[in-house]
């Protein structure tokens, strides 16, 4: 069985989330065996879920089972949903039970809180590899699927477990999503040592998640930038927490200041601050800065994680071995994952990466091999700890607002949206605050007398600036 969990004694806790569910191992294994019988054996399930137990179970028990899960947002857009229903067609759908009679499918079964539903679609033919699916920009509902396969899932959790030195003694926070990368690897990287996952969809500034984390004893907790600004402004540093002792930043660039903010903290309190780097097509996690660099190297994302390396290519292709030299960073390692879909078909395809990828991020490395990201290659920004993809938001404005003349760009601190007219300005905000479930200060809208275009209509970005 996967991520070593027929080796956990049966009455061992898997999970709790702060509803007061659980979830043991022995519970686990029995719902995984239950969910083969529950369809036709490799079956495509769109798993819509919340963060809860049984958003873990039936992640987890349908992975067991060979089935292959498409994990989204139970909360997804409509619009959204539709269209990547309509794109991929999944003979089931699995929602939480509460939400099932807005679907009209056909009711199979409903366990721990979740509800499973045959469509009358069509059974999809899979690759024997393919163990779940993920978007790549889950808040805009992009129909760019990340096809990941079992090896993915035991290498992420082998080399995520290694470089953490988890242990079944461990209960993680997880405030993080489910349907994310780096939450999910969470419960990959814990359950591959027998821990206990505390699963979590409060509010950071409910005093009933405060309460969640004393009472069940929270030894780490794993954020992206906006979590660790959320922490800063409830005065964490006052707080008394003995018991958490190991603080991890994912998710995109943190503001330096910030970042130095919570390693001090940690080095002054006997805790420990890793910050890492990682990206869906990688199964999360692709480099942590050791704990010892935290501070004297406060901004880089560190090295390539156990049993997998960094290095720089240049305009060319060819390797740079040269340290404070900027190129594409590449990764390799058996994290590494299939590929991506864009239809139906596509999930029959085979693995096209091989281990290897370019990660679209322009870097550096220092004299102890410690990587710097600089910039990003590629049209995809990291807004607090969200993937977002800048066409596709692109899409979103124009097909609102029938010809208006937009154009996205930005860093991972902020997303920059050109208009070229001045009476769409909170309009568009609004939507893109509504559609993406992002925060206002996550957009700055700007007019412009027009968008520029080379000859063939592309946009030119970096000319953005100069109208």
């Amino acid at each position: 069985m996967i991520l070593n969990l027929d080796k956990w004694q049966k009455e061992a806790i898997a999970a709790i989330d702060s509803q007061g569910q659980q979830l043991t191992y022995g519970e686990l294994r029995d719902f995984a065996v239950q969910a083969e019988h529950l369809m036709p054996s490799r079956s495509l399930v769109l798993l819509l879920v919340e963060n809860n137990v049984g958003g873990i179970a039936w992640t987890i028990g349908n992975i067991c089972a060979g089935n292959v899960p498409l994990i989204l947002n139970a909360h997804l857009d409509e619009t959204l949903y539709k269209s990547l229903y309509e794109l991929y067609q999944p003979p089931f759908v699995c929602v939480p039970e509460a939400m099932a009679d807005n679907y009209g499918y056909e009711k199979v079964i409903t366990c721990y809180g979740y509800t499973l539903m045959r469509t009358g679609n069509e059974a999809c033919l899979m690759n024997d590899e393919l163990s779940h699916l993920l978007p790549t920009s889950g808040s805009t509902g992009s129909p760019k699927l990340v096809r990941h396969k079992y090896e993915n899932i035991e290498a992420a959790a082998l080399n995520i477990s290694t470089f953490f030195q988890l242990s079944e003694k461990d209960r993680p926070l997880m405030v993080l999503p489910l349907y994310y990368t780096m939450g999910l690897s969470m419960v990959f990287s814990h359950f591959y040592v027998g821990a206990t996952v505390l699963i979590t969809n409060l509010s950071m500034t409910d005093r009933h998640f405060w309460k969640f984390i004393k009472e069940e004893r929270a030894t780490s907790f794993t954020g992206v930038p906006f979590s660790f600004e959320i922490l800063n402004m409830m005065r964490f540093f006052r707080m008394d927490l003995p018991d958490l002792t190991l603080l991890t930043q994912g998710g995109g660039h943190m503001p330096k200041d910030m970042n130095l903010k919570f390693a001090e903290f940690c080095r002054d309190n006997g805790k420990q601050w890793i910050a890492t780097y990682g990206q869906s097509e990688c199964t999360a996690r692709m480099a942590w800065l050791p704990p010892k660099w935290a501070i004297e190297k406060v901004g880089s994302i560190g090295i390539a994680v156990p049993n997998a390396e960094l290095s720089l290519i240049d305009m060319n292709g060819d390797p740079i071995t040269t340290p404070h030299t900027e190129g594409e960073m590449c990764y390799r390692g058996k994290n590494v994952t299939m590929g991506y879909a864009y239809s139906r078909e596509d999930l029959l395809l085979g693995d096209e990466r091989h281990g290897f990828i370019r990660t679209g991020d322009l870097a550096y490395f220092d004299e102890d091999g410690c990587y710097y990201i600089v910039g990003r290659i590629g049209r995809f920004l990291k807004l607090f700890g969200m993937r977002v993809g800048l066409d596709e938001c692109e899409k979103i404005i124009k097909s609102k607002f029938s010809g208006l003349e937009c154009a996205c760009v930005g860093t991972d601190e902020k997303m920059l949206v050109y208009l070229t007219d001045e009476k769409y300005k909170n309009q568009v905000k609004e939507e893109l605050v509504s559609r993406l479930k992002l925060v206002a200060l996550s957009f700055e809208v700007r007019i412009i007398t027009e968008i520029p275009k080379n000859e063939a209509g592309k946009i030119l970005y970096a000319n953005l600036d100069r109208n």
